[in-house]
């Protein structure tokens, strides 16, 4: 009984190892690693722990990307900051410039014989923006013998009640003091005033060849105000009958010196920058001076 007992259980553990033999010719071989991931309970690729819970350094961003994003901010500030003050600086000192800038025309009467002396009949004075600082008619002081009403507009009763002349002068002194003083022909209306303004403040359009050229006149040519504000400003002035307002002039000087405003003060302030810092004189022309022939004969 006991044998064939024994020999029961030989034949079962026979077929057992047959079938996983069998079983292991069938299945494909399992690699190292799958055997590894299964065992470990993570997977090959980047997945969090099988417990769900992530890893704290995996969710707090780096360092590097925190100082970089406040350098960034700091200088974005900064810039900022920068930027805002050069545009209070330049919107200042362009205020400043344009309340410094005003435009002067007069309009003349011929006094003494057969009127040949100009004197000033009536001033007028605007700021940058075209506002009337000044527009009043003036006494002259000699008597008035050609109004020339054609082209002054003035008329006998335009003097009855015209301010004095000094006292005219006195309030142009004061509003074209320290400013820079526009005008066509200036020099004229400076001259009826009896006023000496600084050179290098004075703004005279029939002088510059920058308005010339940019109108298009031969070099040589000294273009009228009328002629220069149609060809730039497309506008047309002087053509009343009753004669010129001065008013309407000095606007219109005011106008064109606007069109190379920047242009003509880079070349004032690169004059002055000449004149301030001039260069060093050269002996070179004079050196030969010291030659023996120069000399008195008894040294």
């Amino acid at each position: 009984m006991k044998r064939k007992l024994k020999m029961f259980m030989d034949n079962n553990n026979v077929k057992k190892t047959k079938r996983c033999s069998q079983s292991e010719r069938s299945e494909p071989h399992r690699s190292q690693s799958e055997v590894c991931e299964t065992d470990s309970g993570f997977s090959s690729g980047r997945s969090s722990p099988v417990s769900g819970r992530s890893s704290p350094l995996s969710a707090a961003p780096p360092l590097q990307s925190q100082v970089q994003s406040q350098v960034q901010s700091q200088v974005q500030s900064q810039v900022q900051s920068q930027v805002q003050s050069q545009v209070q600086s330049q919107v200042q000192s362009q205020v400043q410039s344009q309340s410094c800038v005003v435009s002067l025309d007069c309009e003349m009467v011929g006094t003494g014989p057969k009127g040949r002396v100009s004197e000033v009949a009536r001033c007028s004075l605007v700021d940058y923006h075209g506002n009337v600082l000044f527009d009043r008619y003036v006494r002259p002081i000699g008597q008035v013998t050609d109004y020339r009403s054609q082209w002054s507009g003035i008329r006998k009763h335009h003097l009855t009640q015209a301010t004095p002349f000094s006292q005219a002068r006195e309030q142009v002194v004061a509003l074209l003091q320290g400013k820079v003083l526009v005008g066509h022909s200036v020099q004229f209306d400076l001259k009826s005033l009896d006023l000496v303004h600084p050179g290098h403040m004075i703004r005279d359009t029939s002088c510059t060849r920058l308005l010339t050229r940019l109108a298009g006149f031969p070099r040589e040519l000294r273009p009228s105000l009328k002629a220069l504000t149609n060809q730039l400003l497309h506008r047309q002035i002087q053509v009343s009958r009753s004669g010129h307002c001065p008013v309407e002039d000095a606007v219109a000087a005011l106008d064109l010196y606007k069109l190379v405003e920047g242009e003509w003060e880079r070349e004032v302030e690169l004059s002055l920058s000449d004149e301030r810092d001039p260069a060093p004189p050269s002996y070179a022309s004079s050196q030969h001076y010291m030659n023996d022939q120069y000399w008195p004969a008894h040294l």
